[in-house]
């Protein structure tokens, strides 16, 4: 199989891999410049950059890689001791770059209102795939979503266990009403997805959370919702709110040295409110 082609492939199922390619040659090396080592998020590998010790110290910054999702240069010297010690008897040097591949973000934007109809627009220009899901065929549809990646109009239930929702994934959540928001995370909050937020007032939150409680979810379940969603700028708009949430979303997709983590349910540690309310 060819490396350009898994590569594709893993970015097709949602799935994070790393590539590292021997970018400089000094001297004799078991292999060329431009050789290419793909190695998936199980820790397989594909291609090779010419085995021995530099293949396995490739493998664990690649692992590395993935998990910070920052690239690494790194120089091996094949010298006498270490041509011995592994059987690479060259006595060149090489480079090799290592970089995550990471796949097309998908966020999954619960309820197809207006909110809705600002967020997947901004969302969509920001870098990520887009799919809405809502109860109500007359608002889950392409005429009133046509820039999103796919529209599904059925019971959030129904519909929840088709989606592909991964480490990757952003899920919002912005139904029509308190008890669609709260079917719809108490199956969010199950899955690894990377975010998960929710609209709503202070109150409203706690209702939810209250209320989840008395069903027998455990309140540390919840801790990485961010609700009231959004970085707080002062959102009143439809599209203000999108752009809030939006940006929050790239803040938790680049890893940003923020304060964007201590917005997630703000209200459950006593502090006030982030910025939207419904």
């Amino acid at each position: 199989m060819d490396v350009f082609e898994e590569l594709v492939r893993l970015r097709g199922l949602g799935q994070k891999c790393a590539l590292a390619t021997i970018v400089e040659v000094r001297g004799s090396i078991p292999s060329y410049e431009s050789a290419k080592l793909l190695v998936r998020e199980d820790g397989s590998m594909l291609g090779t950059i010419g085995g021995g010790c530099v293949e396995a110290e490739v493998w664990n910054a690649a692992r590395e890689v993935m998990e910070t999702e920052k690239p690494k240069h790194l120089t091996f010297s094949l010298g006498q001791d270490a041509a011995y010690d592994n059987g690479l008897i060259c006595g060149g040097q090489l480079d090799v770059f290592v970089e995550a591949v990471l796949p097309l973000p998908h966020a999954f934007i619960f309820g197809a209102g207006h909110i809705s109809k600002s967020l997947s627009k901004v969302a969509n220009l920001a870098g990520f795939s887009t799919v809405v899901i809502d109860d109500r065929e007359s608002f889950a549809n392409r005429e009133r979503f046509p820039e999103a990646a796919a529209v599904h109009a059925g019971e959030y239930e129904a519909v929840f266990p088709t989606l592909a929702i991964n480490e990757t994934s952003f899920v919002i959540i912005v139904t029509r009403g308190h008890r669609d928001d709260m079917r719809v995370l108490k199956l969010a909050v199950a899955t690894p997805a990377r975010y998960i937020a929710m609209i709503g007032s202070k109150r409203k939150v706690l209702n939810v959370v209250k209320e989840l409680e008395k069903e027998g979810m455990a309140r540390t379940a919840l801790k990485r919702v961010h609700a009231p969603m959004g970085l707080d700028i002062g959102a009143i708009s439809p599209e203000e709110i999108a752009i809030a949430v939006a940006a929050e979303m790239i803040a938790v997709r680049r890893n940003a040295a923020s304060n964007w983590r201590a917005l997630s349910l703000s209200v459950l540690a006593g502090k006030s409110p982030a910025a939207v309310s419904q």
